[in-house]
């Protein structure tokens, strides 16, 4: 039984010596610590515990086990507990398991001020305006640097960022934008097929792609695509600290990493608006005279009264600063990167989601310019 490898003696005032002999091992059984405790525990007598461990023949994890949990039972009922006489190894393994076990101890949650959680978000708010201020400011000087030909700029790194930020991404510009042409055209009809106007639809599909459609959707593609690309790039270079390598070699890491892509993705994303608005307009026009019966070349002609030159400068000006914008929030999240796996994943995440959201709120503004100009 395993209860008869312990004996207690009280022969000590205050004291309780608990005995081990046999062999301790979690094959042949070890003693239930709440059948062991509920004998001495509750004697007013019994301030402290001391243990004897000469006639233990043999132990494994079993006896760690049990000691651990005759430790936090005492610990609980306020008793002493000598460890002197227990083996070296079994001490050892003791003191990792408790610090292993303070180290993952769940912290209790205090419910902070309503002021204070206020007070923390401005603080927070404050530092990410200062951060892309000094971001933004070394970006001006990089900028100039390269212009006056002073940058570490290497040409072939920023072809190849063109090459993936341009012809890499065609295909899925090319799906998403015949989609929505499609999308718009089967909108459009929904009404106007009840005035008999269906050959207006030329007119929704080829103002709404070419004026903000087309350049918002290759926006967001391209934060998904790209700017989360530039985020886990850097990223992972600030991980392993290939940046700090940069940075001790004198190079500007501002100039050589982020200058090309920010440069790469202002080219190619109004040349990529342009490629997604005639794509959204075949959709529509393959729509319209395949499957609602307009005649193809009235929906040509319609499509080219209806779509003026000042709608495409439009469409170009959102595209512009969606480049601006993705580029940059990519970069920032990837420079300010923790030096973690998990802190490129949130890296990343937040690098998609600030983008996006910049886009919906960029397109407002110009939206709402452009309402008040009246362009």
């Amino acid at each position: 039984m395993p209860s008869e490898k312990i004996n207690f003696d009280y022969s000590i005032p205050k004291t309780l010596q608990i005995k081990l002999t046999g062999a301790w091992l979690m094959s042949s059984g070890i003693p239930v610590v709440s059948e062991i405790t509920s004998q001495f525990l509750n004697r007013a007598d019994v301030v402290q515990i001391a243990f004897d461990t000469s006639k233990i023949s043999k132990w494994d994890s079993g006896l760690v086990s049990f000691l651990l949990g005759l430790i936090n039972e005492c610990q609980r009922r306020n008793i002493k507990v000598d460890r002197k006489g227990l083996p070296g190894g079994v001490l050892k393994l003791l003191d990792l398991t408790e610090k292993f076990t303070e180290k993952i101890k769940p912290q209790e949650s205090k419910q902070e001020p309503f002021l204070q959680i206020v007070g923390g978000k401005a603080l927070q708010l404050k530092e990410s305006m200062l951060s892309l201020l000094s971001f933004l400011g070394e970006i001006a000087v990089s900028l100039n640097r390269t212009i006056a030909g002073k940058a570490y700029f290497r040409f072939n790194d920023f072809m190849l960022i063109v090459q993936r930020c341009g012809a890499d991404a065609l295909g899925l510009v090319s799906l998403i934008s015949v989609l929505v042409g499609v999308i718009l055209a089967f909108i459009g009809a929904i009404q106007l097929r009840i005035f008999g106007a269906q050959i207006y639809i030329a007119d929704i599909v080829g103002i709404a792609m070419v004026r903000v459609m087309g350049a918002v959707m290759t926006g967001i593609i391209m934060s998904g695509r790209t700017g989360a690309s530039f985020a886990a790039e850097l990223g992972i270079m600030q991980t392993n600290e290939e940046i700090d390598a940069l940075k001790t070699l004198g190079v500007n890491p501002v100039e050589f990493l982020v200058v090309p892509r920010i440069l790469a993705l202002v080219v190619m994303l109004p040349l990529l608006t342009l490629y997604a608005d005639f794509m959204g307009i075949l959709g529509g026009y393959a729509i319209s005279t395949g499957v609602l019966g307009i005649n193809p070349v009235e929906y040509l002609n319609h499509t080219r009264s209806a779509v003026k030159l000042s709608n495409l400068w439009i469409g170009l000006i959102h595209s512009f600063v969606f480049g601006i914008i993705i580029a940059i929030s990519g970069c920032l999240r990837g420079m300010n990167c923790e030096r973690s796996a998990n802190g490129v994943g949130e890296a990343t995440t937040s690098a998609v989601v600030t983008s996006i959201t910049s886009i919906v709120i960029a397109t407002a503004i110009i939206t709402f310019i452009c309402q008040v100009l009246g362009v």
